[in-house]
C-alpha cells in the first residue's frame, strides 16, 4: 500500500513541478540598436524599421513567447518561451518600439525589453533625455542598464571604475531602479573585462549569435550571447533564428 501510494506521489510532483528541462532550453536573446527607417545616416544594418520590429513582435507573441527583463533572470525556468529584447546604445528612436510595446500588449503578451544606454551620451540630441529614461524606467515596458559611460573598446580602457561603476550609478541615479546588466562596447571582452564588469553587474552581454543555453560555467552570466536584428533581416530569418535553424535561401 505505502509503495503505491509513493508512486502516486511521485507521478503527482511530476505533473506539478516544473520540470528541470526548461532550464536546459535554448533562449534567444535579441539585440536591436534603432528602431526606425534608414535614411543613409550609419550603418543600415544597425536600423530595424518599426514595421519590421512589430511584426517580429506579433511573431513572439502568436508564437507563445514571454518576454522577460534581466532582474527576471530567475523567470527563464518557469515561464513559457522566455526572449530577451535588448536595444544598444540609447537612442531616442527607441520610443518607436516602445509605441509597439503600447500597441501589441493584451493580458496574455505583457512586452518589455531593456535598453543598455551610454551615460554620458545621455541627452544628446539622437539619444534619449534623462526625462525619457525616468518614463521608461517606470512604464513597466522597459528596464534601464548600462552600455558603459564612453562606449570605449573595454580591452584597452584603463579607466574602469568611470566605465562600469560610475556609469552605472549615473543611470540609477536617473532612473531610481538598480543597474545590473552590461552591454559590452562592439561586444568586446577579455577575462580581464568580464573579472571587472563582476564587481559591478551581475549580467554581461556579448554579441556572440547564439542563442542562450545554460551550462552551468563559470562566469557564464558574463557571456551572454545575443541575436543581431539587422534592417535585412526577414520574418522568416527571424524564425529560423529564434528556433536554432538556418535561414533558407530565397
Amino acid at each position: 500500500m505505502m509503495k503505491k501510494l509513493a508512486a502516486v506521489l511521485l507521478c503527482f510532483l511530476v505533473l506539478i513541478v516544473p520540470s528541470k528541462v526548461s532550464a536546459k532550453q535554448n533562449i534567444p536573446i535579441l539585440m536591436y540598436h534603432s528602431i526606425d527607417e534608414f535614411s543613409g545616416h550609419g550603418s543600415r544594418n544597425l536600423y530595424v524599421s518599426p514595421e519590421n520590429f512589430e511584426k517580429q513582435m506579433k511573431y513572439l507573441r502568436d508564437h507563445g513567447y514571454t518576454p522577460l527583463t534581466f532582474e527576471e533572470w530567475e523567470k527563464i525556468h518557469i515561464v513559457k518561451k522566455p526572449v530577451f529584447i535588448t536595444f544598444d546604445d540609447g537612442y531616442k528612436n527607441n520610443l518607436n518600439a516602445v509605441a509597439v510595446f503600447r500597441k501589441l500588449k493584451n493580458k496574455d503578451f505583457k512586452p518589455k525589453g531593456t535598453i543598455f544606454v551610454i551615460s554620458d551620451f545621455i541627452g544628446r540630441s539622437n539619444r534619449l533625455s534623462k526625462a525619457d529614461l525616468k518614463i521608461l524606467a517606470n512604464s513597466g515596458f522597459i528596464s534601464i542598464q548600462s552600455h558603459t559611460a564612453v562606449h570605449p573598446d573595454l580591452r584597452k580602457t584603463t579607466n574602469y571604475e568611470y566605465e562600469l561603476k560610475k556609469s552605472k550609478e549615473k543611470i540609477q541615479k536617473i532612473t531610481g531602479k538598480p543597474v545590473i546588466a552590461l552591454a559590452y562596447p562592439y561586444g568586446f571582452f577579455n577575462n580581464k573585462v568580464v573579472e571587472e564588469t563582476k564587481k559591478y553587474y551581475t549580467f554581461g552581454l556579448t554579441t556572440v549569435p547564439e542563442l542562450f543555453s545554460e551550462k552551468k560555467m563559470d562566469n557564464e552570466l558574463y557571456l551572454l550571447p545575443r541575436l543581431p536584428i539587422e534592417y535585412s533581416t526577414t520574418l522568416d530569418e527571424f524564425e529560423k533564428m529564434l528556433n536554432n535553424e538556418k535561414a533558407s535561401t530565397p
